[in-house]
């Protein structure tokens, strides 16, 4: 009796109240949620850490959770079983999602079945839990609001991170002049690994006219920008004619001078893919299909933790030195 009584509980990552990391309680007796119709229960390997999560925790964000709640989204596993209605995915599939239900920092996690898509075999779960978020946010940063055509030059601002990356790999697939920065040198080389032309450290007191050097006149047409409260007034010195800025990062305010955007009709624009239509959506998930069906889109994963160490996981993804890949909760 108490083996059965056990069994249909999980380790999960519960908040019951907004604020630092240290809110953040890894619990063993969290009840494995039923999926309902149209939905699946996936048996969670890999969860990927986004530092949007810890906005949401901090109570900061604009969407609040009703507490208490499982953080994470991007998870990659196995599915458990099926509720009524699915016909897409059976028990066994290896699946990666876009979104959960009742939180991916956990064992077990329900997903919408229209939110989840099959893992192809050439790719672990790792990389499973480092495509949804970062891919998609970059290809709508990119394509769907930054509107990229090939030839023109896309600088990202924060290139060696999740989303970094997958910018850079799009961006040069797309036929793009891709430039990066990152803040050291093993972010620099995974920068340049991962399909940037030029790579710039933005440590560096001077790093900026070194870009100006390097694009000359012409400017950049495109930045991808992560970090908008330190970056967003030089980005908008470092724009061509009709240039614009993506914001898909920011901690906070800045004060910028507005005539900086009218001297070359320049336009900063705010990403967000929770604001994506179900069209846009899907738009996303193709063009990730066909980078890795061509073999381009290759997610880089970064640090590891077990979910016992999910409070350095929040801690690190927000203070660490410098961001290589993905962070993933294993």
């Amino acid at each position: 009796v108490a083996m059965a009584a056990t069994r249909n509980v999980m380790r999960a990552v519960r908040v019951y109240e907004f604020g630092g990391p240290e809110v953040l309680k890894l619990q063993s007796d969290v009840v494995i949620p039923s999926p309902k119709a149209q939905q699946v229960l996936i048996k969670v390997h890999a969860c990927g850490v986004n530092p949007v999560e810890t906005y949401i925790r901090s109570g900061t964000y604009a969407r609040k959770p009703a507490l208490p709640y499982t953080p994470g989204t991007d998870v990659a596993g196995v599915i458990e079983s099926v509720g009524e209605q699915v016909t897409a995915f059976k028990k066994g599939d290896k699946v990666f999602t876009m979104d959960t239900v009742s939180g991916g920092y956990a064992e077990y996690a329900v997903a919408a079945a229209n939110r989840v898509f099959p893992l192809p075999d050439k790719l672990d779960f790792k990389q499973g839990a480092a495509i949804a978020i970062p891919y998609f946010t970059a290809y709508r940063a990119l394509c769907q609001r930054g509107r990229a055509k090939a030839g023109e030059t896309v600088l990202v601002h924060g290139a060696s991170g999740g989303v970094g990356i997958a910018t850079c790999q799009i961006a040069r697939a797309r036929g793009l002049k891709v430039l990066g920065t990152a803040g050291t040198e093993e972010g620099m080389n995974t920068v340049l690994r991962n399909g940037a032309h030029q790579v710039f450290n933005h440590r560096e007191a001077n790093y900026i006219s070194k870009i100006k050097e390097y694009t000359g006149v012409e400017g950049v047409n495109i930045i991808i920008e992560m970090l908008s409260n330190v970056n967003l007034a030089t980005d908008l010195q470092l724009l061509s004619y009709g240039g614009r800025v993506m914001v898909v990062g920011c901690r906070g305010p800045i004060e910028i001078n507005p005539r900086d955007t009218m001297s070359k009709e320049s336009s900063i624009v705010g990403v967000s893919l929770f604001l994506a239509a179900e069209e846009e959506k899907r738009e996303c998930a193709t063009a990730v299909f066909d980078g890795i069906e061509a073999g381009w889109l290759n997610p880089t994963v970064g640090s590891e933790y077990p979910l016992e160490k999910v409070v350095k996981a929040h801690e690190d993804i927000i203070h660490c030195s410098g961001a290589r890949g993905k962070m993933v909760l294993l």
